[in-house]
């Protein structure tokens, strides 16, 4: 059972970056495709980037030309790279690993969250 950590959440005024990670225990065929997903309070949780096994990208809408989502499979390391950072932006934000796409019920692990906050 793959084990998620995230790291890198921070507060960050509009218009800085902030890069994500997420560590998972093990890179196997469960975690070809992997994902962030954030929530803010009161909301559901919202698909942000999503990677697949052939590195083929997908983003919200909400951060399409700001987010980039990448992997490197020689660390086990998932990263969210953040630019252009807004206040609508602050969220807890997740990784995840499952079948891909933006649609939360399409993953099946997922980390404990690092929080974003921008002001």
């Amino acid at each position: 059972h793959v084990q998620l950590v995230e790291s890198g959440g921070g507060s960050v005024q509009a218009g800085e970056s902030l890069r994500l990670s997420c560590t998972a225990s093990e890179f196997t065929d469960s975690t070809k495709c992997m994902g962030w997903f954030r929530r803010t309070p009161g909301k559901s949780r919202e698909g942000v980037a999503a990677i697949d096994a052939d590195g083929i990208t997908a983003y919200g809408d909400a951060v399409n030309g700001r987010f980039t989502i990448s992997k490197d499979s020689t660390n086990n390391t998932l990263y969210l790279q953040m630019n252009s950072l807004k206040p609508e932006d602050t969220a807890m934000y997740y990784c995840a690993t499952g079948l891909g796409g933006l649609l939360p019920d399409l993953y099946h692990a997922w980390g404990q969250g690092t929080q974003v906050t921008v002001s």
